[in-house]
């Protein structure tokens, strides 16, 4: 007997060690966001209102804070325009500025967000509401002429107190806004503008819709041998993309002839939308669209960026032309003939991904269960904890402070500042909910007036995960895990920036130095050192192997050349349409094969209009190029700062005072150059993304023969 109790208790140690190492020792916002999110019963039915906002317990509260921003704004003008008004203008225009987002902005995400209708119409009708008054701001003539008065003349120093360059900074920024509606015009020219902005807004909606409409052929027109490829309604076939991932070559080539075959409409759509562009900027002054875009800007001028593209175009081609060199060796073995036809524009991305998977020899799947959710937030905790000493803490919600019950709110601490703001995370799929990954400003960062403290940021992170089931949390790919990264890193640009001015906090800056913070945050993502710290199996807990992590970051480059070279040619297209007569005087796609036989690689494909699938034409008219140098600078960052440590405080305390801290209160020409110590100059940038390529190609012939 005493030998079988023995042996059971013996057994029941090897059992337990065994389990020990299933056992979780997950941290605490590990283990949130790795658990299924359950809806919360309100037992004393006592509601606090989205975001914590008291008249927010319904949607008719969307009514009252409109009317509140009516009267704020009322009083402020009445403000600003009195010759008796005892604050700097550039405060009052800030309180003015605050008063409108705080409505305009969280609108804006209920409207798109909220999963009840009645929310989505009272918070729609504020958007509506709140246009209308900026609409008559924008033609408040009195108040313009205040503003200009001080930014002409200064604010006078002999009565408030002393008038700083940051002061001066945003007033600017603020006169420039109101004379992008044309104010500064005569009543005609203004109206013009006015006329054109609609033209603009109508144009650029109807040509976004076309852009990403399927295309409808009849089924006699593709070889049979690929027609089950493609979807059909009977007599007709829709192809709806470029299906660029088929192994099928023909599938491939078919798609993006058939797909990107000229459009009439979205010719005229696209040439009336540039011509609009380039009246609306010569009637307010300006040469070209993309000047009136580029002012304020890093870039500033487009003749900066152009002299950019040109000088890391030099530099790409010989290099992109290698890339191309081994797409076409596996495109002829693949053919098995030993021939097979050149190299097209529709294999790039195949041979991309098919070089990709071999090159990591594991899909996607196998690298998922190593970034749960869960693990990927305490990687993200762990690296704002050594660079800044910021801690990520979940935190409960009231009933009613949510739009749904998946949310997450995570309270952004400082081990010596305390709190931060808050980033709600809205994190999984849903119905209704819109398909894309982006960063919201729901409440901007501001000094308070007196010295009264600091308001903190509001702010929402929005993905479309998958809902974590029973058996499990909610895995991310490899590139999901980048695209959470890069929101993040917006989120933390606008925690960390502490501006004295809500109107240039965080990412409210140009939008070529905006994407920075989010870029950089990639390189992050792709280092092997921060993925070992929380890439584990969320089963197991045991760390990615090593071998199969070095994999995934350098798989990364694989042919960044060729990448980096598609979007210079993206950017240079975008630059020339809306250049000197770019959009006006030509037909687009003369512009088009002019633009790419200069800056790619591959020949343009007769009979293909691709800019008019190219919606990126309307949010991002004459700034396309913003990517690219937002790139450069992140990485010359990285290399400066971060590339020998990414977990170094000091260097993680630099980069905030130096360069977060400022949002858009500095030109962020001037910010960049003072915190790298150099001028932003095209050589200086296509240095930076020449070297990273460079080196990371190295890296790759290292670890593996590419063809092998």
């Amino acid at each position: 007997m005493l030998k079988q109790i023995n042996s059971r208790k013996m057994l029941l140690r090897i059992r337990t060690f065994s389990l020990a190492k299933f056992v979780s020792t997950w941290s605490p916002l590990t283990t949130a966001f790795n658990t299924r999110p359950e809806k919360r019963i309100n037992f004393t039915k006592n509601e606090v209102g989205l975001f914590g906002i008291p008249e927010l317990t319904s949607h008719e509260g969307f009514y009252v804070l409109k009317e509140k921003a009516l009267l704020r704004t009322d009083n402020l003008i009445e403000e600003a325009t009195s010759l008796n008004r005892t604050r700097k203008m550039v405060v009052i225009f800030d309180e003015l500025s605050d008063t409108l987002c705080k409505v305009a902005d969280l609108s804006e995400f209920i409207r798109l967000a909220h999963p009840a209708a009645n929310y989505c119409t009272a918070a729609e009708d504020a958007c509506i509401t709140i246009s209308g008054i900026v609409e008559k701001l924008n033609t408040h003539k009195k108040l313009y002429h205040s503003l200009r008065q001080v930014v002409d003349n200064g604010d006078g120093d002999n009565v408030f107190q002393e008038t700083t360059d940051v002061d001066r900074h945003v007033a600017g920024l603020f006169l420039f806004d109101f004379e992008q509606s044309g104010i500064h015009l005569e009543e005609a020219a203004r109206k013009r503008v006015v006329y054109l902005n609609d033209c603009i807004l109508q144009l650029g909606q109807q040509f976004m819709a076309g852009a990403v409409h399927p295309r409808r052929i009849p089924r006699t027109i593709l070889p049979e041998a690929i027609l089950p490829i493609f979807a059909s309604d009977g007599e007709n076939v829709l192809v709806s993309g470029l299906y660029a991932d088929s192994a099928n070559d023909m599938a491939r080539e078919a798609a993006y002839r058939l797909f990107l075959h000229p459009d009439e409409r979205q010719e005229h759509l696209l040439a009336e939308l540039l011509k609009s562009r380039y009246q609306l900027a010569t009637v307010c002054g300006f040469s070209t669209y993309a000047h009136r875009a580029l002012k304020a800007s890093t870039a500033e001028t487009p003749e900066m960026v152009g002299s950019f593209l040109d000088a890391l175009n030099e530099q790409l081609q010989p290099r992109a032309a290698k890339d191309f060199a081994i797409m076409q060796q596996m495109k002829m073995a693949e053919s098995g003939s030993g021939g097979g036809a050149p190299l097209a524009a529709w294999d790039t991305p195949y041979f991309t991904c098919s070089l990709k998977r071999k090159f990591l020899r594991a899909g996607a799947s196998e690298f998922s269960p190593y970034f749960s959710l869960g693990a990927c937030m305490e990687g993200l905790n762990l690296l704002m904890s050594s660079l800044f000493g910021i801690t990520l803490n979940n935190t409960t919600m009231e009933p009613g402070e949510s739009w749904h019950h998946d949310i997450y709110k995570l309270a952004v601490t400082h081990e010596t500042e305390g709190l931060l703001g808050y980033i709600y995370c809205d994190f999984f799929e849903r119905q209704g909910k819109p398909n894309q990954d982006c960063h919201f400003t729901i409440q901007g960062g501001k000094a308070l007036p007196n010295g009264a403290g600091f308001q903190n940021p509001i702010v929402v992170v929005m993905l479309n995960l998958a809902q974590p089931r029973w058996s499990g949390p909610t895995l991310l790919t490899p590139s999901m895990v980048d695209n959470l990264f890069h929101e993040m890193g917006h989120a933390m640009h606008s925690m960390l920036a502490r501006t004295e001015y809500q109107h240039v906090t965080g990412t409210r800056c140009s939008t070529d130095f905006a994407e920075v913070p989010s870029v950089l945050m990639e390189y992050f993502a792709s280092d092997p050192r921060v993925l070992r710290s929380f890439a584990k199996h969320f089963q197991t807990q045991e760390p990615m192997p090593q071998d199969m992590l070095e994999r995934l970051c350098a798989s990364k480059h694989l042919f960044a050349a060729s990448e980096t070279q598609l979007q210079v040619f993206y950017s240079a297209l975008d630059q020339a349409y809306h250049g000197e007569g770019g959009g006006v005087h030509q037909h687009t796609t003369d512009t088009l094969q002019a633009i790419q036989a200069k800056y790619y690689g591959l020949p343009y494909v007769p009979r293909t209009a691709w800019q008019l699938r190219f919606s990126h034409l309307v949010g991002y008219g004459a700034k396309y190029y913003s990517y690219l140098m937002s790139r450069a600078i992140a990485s010359w960052i990285w290399d400066a700062y971060f590339q020998r440590d990414p977990f170094s405080r000091s260097q993680g305390e630099k980069y905030r005072r130096g360069c977060l801290a400022y949002g858009g209160g500095i030109p962020s020409r001037l910010l960049v150059s003072n915190f790298l110590g150099k001028d932003i100059t095209p050589n200086n940038l296509t240095t930076s993304l020449i070297n990273e390529i460079d080196s990371y190609s190295e890296r790759l012939q290292c670890m593996d023969d590419l063809m092998q």
